[in-house]
């Protein structure tokens, strides 16, 4: 049984070896997922937006609607054609820095090879993780954490197809998805400290660390499997 401490250990011991490729590589990585918070925060607006919206022209509205529409297709497109390979490269740089160390920046190109095969993998995953999150957020969560090995997967084994590859990553997690809820919880402190430094701390040491941290998990649980 793996440790919450060795886990680190090895992620951290990782980062620090490579410290300015990780800072660079898991800033890539924040920028990709910042835009769906952006959105929510465009939709909820403040209440005097929304008043004035009401009382606006319809044809204002339909405008704005369409253009919000336009907005939400183009950032599904991205995420889908563009963002998903760059995860996968992202997070093959992090495994690459773990296991052989010194991972190079244009290890981030390498999730556009197999380009189809990683396409068509990461929609799936994230249909279902929609499907689940339809139903209630505990839900979501849970399978997010049972998918969370798919990115790391498809790289080491190209062979398989993209249900095999969600499996895989089901299994791998079975009895572990506590253990990394723990995992994630106790970078709690960083999180906090990237919060108030406003995000400085997360740009330099904590976004970087839990990512080789990711990584060092995935080397851990992919010894048994």
């Amino acid at each position: 049984m793996w440790s919450i401490g060795e886990i680190k250990a090895r992620g951290k011991a990782a980062f620090k070896a490579n410290y300015w490729n990780s800072v660079i590589v898991a800033f890539i990585l924040s920028i990709l997922t910042a835009g769906s918070s952006v959105a929510t925060r465009n939709q909820t607006g403040s209440e005097d937006v929304q008043e004035s919206l009401l009382a606006a022209d319809p044809m204002v509205l339909q405008i704005i609607a369409g253009g919000l529409f336009a907005i939400m297709i183009v950032s599904l497109l991205l995420r889908i054609f563009v963002f998903n390979p760059l995860q996968v490269g992202g997070y093959q740089f992090f495994k690459k820095n773990v296991t052989e160390g010194h991972a190079t920046l244009g290890t981030i190109g390498e999730g556009f090879s197999g380009y189809g095969h990683t396409f068509i993998t990461l929609l799936l995953r994230d249909i279902f993780l929609a499907l689940w999150c339809c139903l209630l957020i505990i839900p979501g969560l849970i399978k997010s954490y049972s998918y969370r090995m798919v990115p790391y997967i498809i790289k080491d084994n190209p062979e398989l197809s993209a249900t095999d590859v969600i499996t895989k990553s089901r299994k791998m997690m079975d009895g572990n998805k506590w253990r990394a809820f723990l995992l994630d919880l106790s970078f709690i402190g960083w999180l906090l400290l990237s919060l108030i430094t406003l995000g400085i701390v997360g740009l330099l040491w904590t976004n970087p660390y839990m990512q080789n941290t990711n990584a060092a998990l995935y080397q851990e649980l992919s010894k048994n499997n």
